[in-house]
């Protein structure tokens, strides 16, 4: 689960050059994690207000970056959420009426369990 601070400054700072969610989308492709959840947090700001307009341009941006990373955004779920109010975390928000999509424990639950090559011996991925 890749989550991204949805405040106005916020999203900006960690999508920049040197931004942490760069950072961290781009670490996880490396280490082999081929399935991808991004959790838009904080959509209770006031900057943010649940907004629709704010969902979608992180999504659009995020979904750009992704794909330079390597991953098919078309099957990466987007989830509006509120870690601080509970929104979309467990069940559905009336707050984000808008959004049609499952919520973050639905999605959890959508994923496919990675399959282990337990027959082989331990590698790990070393980043200089």
């Amino acid at each position: 689960v890749l989550v991204i601070d949805s405040t106005t400054g916020g999203f900006e700072a960690g999508i920049s050059k040197d931004g942490q969610t760069r950072e961290h989308a781009l670490l996880a492709y490396t280490l082999g994690v081929k399935q991808m959840i991004v959790a838009c947090n904080k959509m209770d700001d006031k900057t943010v207000k649940y907004s629709q307009a704010r969902y979608e341009e992180i999504k659009k941006e995020v979904s750009a970056y992704l794909k330079k990373v390597g991953y098919n955004p078309d099957k990466v779920n987007f989830i509006p959420i509120s870690g601080w109010v509970g929104d979309n975390m467990i069940e559905k928000s009336d707050n984000m009426a808008w959004y049609k999509g499952p919520c973050l424990i639905e999605a959890l639950d959508g994923l496919d369990a990675p399959k282990r090559p337990s027959d082989k011996p331990l590698r790990l991925p070393l980043q200089d």
